[in-house]
Formats: structure tokens, sequence, C-alpha cells
């Protein structure tokens, strides 16, 4: 720990995907190992990092009036540092238009050189201005404490990158090809989670089914489950993000098997139109789609499956968006998480014709959530009456008078309850389903 910045104190704050949030946690790991205490108050704070997201427009949009805002604070406080990292700052041409942008940002990093960031800390505090933005991948992260200890839920990442090149898609550019950690690095970093009390570990990568891939053994993304299953301690095991076209019936099989692997399947759709998802370059049809949904339903009857869906893609049709819909019908996705799509620069589909206007984006966008919020409440509504074991994370954001945890399938659960049984697992009582979450009631003894 520097002794210069002791008694220091940082702010993170994660935009975007669950991979970005894993790389705040790096960095505020970092910044701790550099003297700086974790706070939530940007008034007090030394040191702002904000990790930033570009897969879509409105997310780098809110980005930028953070930015912004954080002006002031610097005008108030001129020791104040602020870091900008991830993925918008990552994209080929961005950082000399976000330097003219926002001039008073000390440090600019991207996704390929966050080892170096307690170095950046050091000539920030220097009074240097930083801006390190790596054309390729540095050096794994292994020396580096990844996840945060003494949490009761960690996201552990198995692998960076991407190989797929969707067309609409920017993270195989500003996050480079895909790189698989190894597994006994893996495997080390949960088992020093578990022992820090965490009971909950979610293993991350762009796309988990590959995972090995790149690695000289015979080790897949299944063998890696089956061996983090084996830590005593975990209570829930969870994975994001499966790539259709790589989700093998090993892997099924190995979640059914499992004792604390989750039965939930995030598998993004994107589109049910085998004529849009081959202008995305998805590299699956919709037939191939539906059989994994029905393989998955065959093996694990009760698995929760959930998706990604983008309407508004080059060259949609009415008829290409009523499939996407049908899709819905056929796979009833307990949840769906849905967008319209928007332009990035620098990736194919920002250059294809046929863009479709704003006005008939939103009519889809809405007309597919009103069917998926009824799908969503319809798949809860199944689950009245049952009892569910849930893990207790602590008051509820909305109602702090009761307590909130989820399934294993991933289902939102309130419940009253004594806030000491935080980090335990309970068995609930389903009583009242809404679209997003489930009410119920903790069963005794």
């Amino acid at each position: 720990m520097s002794n210069s910045f002791k008694d220091k104190k940082v702010v993170t704050l994660a935009y975007g995907c669950q991979m970005s949030e894993r790389d705040a946690e790096t960095l505020t790991e970092i910044s701790a190992q550099e003297g700086y205490s974790q706070t939530n108050d940007l008034e007090s704070a030394d040191l702002i990092i904000i990790n930033t997201c570009c897969v879509r427009e409105s997310a780098e949009n809110k980005i930028l009036g953070k930015i912004g805002e954080l002006k002031r604070l610097k005008e108030k406080n001129p020791r104040l540092k602020i870091a900008v990292s991830g993925c918008m700052v990552q994209q080929p041409g961005a950082l000399e238009r976000l330097q003219h942008r926002a001039p008073h940002v000390d440090i600019w990093t991207g996704t390929h050189n966050l080892s170096e960031f307690g170095c950046f800390i050091r000539q920030a505090e220097e009074d240097q201005k930083v801006a390190e933005v790596w054309k390729e991948p540095g050096p794994a992260l292994e020396a580096t404490p990844l996840a945060e200890k003494g949490k009761l839920k960690a996201n552990v990442n198995i692998s960076y990158g991407c190989n797929n090149f969707c067309t609409y898609c920017i993270v195989p550019y500003v996050r480079g090809r895909e790189r698989s950690r190894k597994p006994e690095d893996i495997l080390r970093e949960a088992q020093k989670l578990v022992e820090s009390g965490c009971k909950e570990i979610t293993l991350l990568g762009q796309n988990v089914n590959s995972y090995g891939q790149d690695l000289d053994m015979t080790y897949d993304f299944a063998d890696l489950l089956k061996k983090v299953d084996e830590i005593p301690g975990l209570l829930l095991i969870r994975f994001l993000t499966s790539h259709p076209k790589d989700l093998s019936d090993k892997l099924i099989e190995t979640v059914a098997a499992g004792k604390h692997l989750c039965p939930h399947f995030h598998l993004p759709i994107q589109a049910g139109s085998n004529e849009i998802l081959k202008r995305m370059n998805r590299k699956y049809t919709r037939e191939y789609y539906l059989e994994r949904i029905k393989k998955i339903r065959e093996i694990i009857p009760e698995s929760s499956i959930t998706t990604d869906i983008i309407v508004g893609f080059p060259g949609e049709t009415e008829e290409d968006f009523e499939q996407t819909l049908d899709i819905i019908d056929k796979v009833h996705y307990s949840q769906a998480f849905t967008f319209m799509y928007s332009k990035r620069s620098g990736t194919p589909a920002a250059k294809m014709k046929d863009q479709i206007p704003l006005d008939v984006k939103k009519r889809r966008l809405q007309q597919l959530m009103d069917l998926q919020n009824d799908q969503s409440l319809e798949w809860r509504k199944k689950m009245l009456g049952k009892n569910y074991d849930v893990l207790v994370e602590g008051p509820s954001k909305s109602n702090p008078d009761r307590l909130t945890g989820r399934t294993a399938g991933n289902e939102l659960v309130v419940f009253p309850g004594d806030p000491a049984l935080k980090g335990s697992l309970v068995k609930v009582h389903m009583m009242e389903a809404h679209s997003w979450t489930l009410l119920g009631e903790i069963i005794k003894g």
C-alpha cells in the first residue's frame, strides 16, 4: 500500500454489462493497493473512476453526461483526480475526441491495460495527465486481486475478448480476441473468494461456451464448471453469457448433474428471422436455436431461460419482426432484455443499407416488450404456491423493511424476514407474481 495516498478515498462508477462491472471491481482493488479506501460520496472523493460502456448509444450519452457533471467537482476541489476507462475509451479514434471534450479528466485508459492502473494513479497524483490506450491486450491480471473479497456475491472472469464478430457488436474491437484464463488460476481465485465469505459466484465471459478453445488442452467449460462446483462453501454458481452456437449437450448435462450449478441459461437469440440472423453473423438458424431450447427443457425441465433481443436491425421487415415475436411465443422466456438497434461506428452493420426509421424501431420495441412482459408474468405465476431456495442478499432497495434474494433460476424475490439472515439459503413460499419480481414468505423450520 502506498503511504502517500493513505486516507484518500475513491468512488468507482460502472456502466454497462457484467464484464464492465467486473473491470470496475479490478480498478477499485488496484486503487486500494495504492492506499485508497472505497466510498459512495462523490463530494468527499479524492479519486473518481468511471468505467465505461459503448455497446449502445444511450449508454455512451449517459456516460458523457456524467463525465461533464464531474467538472463542477474538479473546480471545487482541484486536487480531485478523475479516471475514465473501459470500452468507450478503447474505441478506435475515440481518445482524442474524448480528451478534447473533457480536458478535466486526469487518466484515460482502455480495456487492454488495466494492470497498469496503479502506475497511472501515481502519475496523476504527481499532476501528470495520463492517456494510455493499448491497441493489443496486455498481460493477464493474475497478479492482481481480480475480485473484491468479503462480498456475498462475486463475478469471476474466465476469459476476455470475443471471436464472434457479430456485425452489430463493438466488443471484439474494444476487448480483443478471446483469451481464456488458465483453469487453475480461476479455481484459485474462486477458492479465495469463498474463504473470504462469498456464497455465490458468476463465471463471466463474452462467450463462456467457447472457454478453453484457445488453450493447448482438452478442457472445456463443462469441465471447469464441474471443478468450481466442488469448492466447499459455495451455494450458487451462475455463468454468463452463452452463445447458442456453442451450447453443447455436455454442458447442459453438467448443469443438470451439478450440486450448486444454477439451472439458468442466458441464451441470446437477438432476432427470430434467419435472414436477420445471417446479416447479424450469428452463425446459427432459428431452427437450431429452438432445438437447443428443446434439449435444455428435456434435460432440465425446471430451467429458466432468458435472452437478449434487438429490434430494428438494418433490413428487418415486418415479417422478420413477426418471426421474433414467434420465437418469444415458442420459447416462453422468463425474462428478455430488449433493445432498439443503434449504430456503432466501426461495425459492419453501421454501414448497411436499409436502416430502420426510429419511429418503426420504437413501435416494434414496445410491441415486443408488451408480449414479453405478459410471458414473464405467466412464467412467474407458474411458480406460485411452490417453495424455492433463495439466497438472502439483504434488505430490498425498494422496501428496506423486506429482504430480497434470487432463486437458482435467477428470479428476484422479495419477502419479510430478519436482516441477520443475509448470506443464508432460505426456503421461500411464492405468494404473488409480478412481471419482474415475486413476493413470498419464508417457510419456518
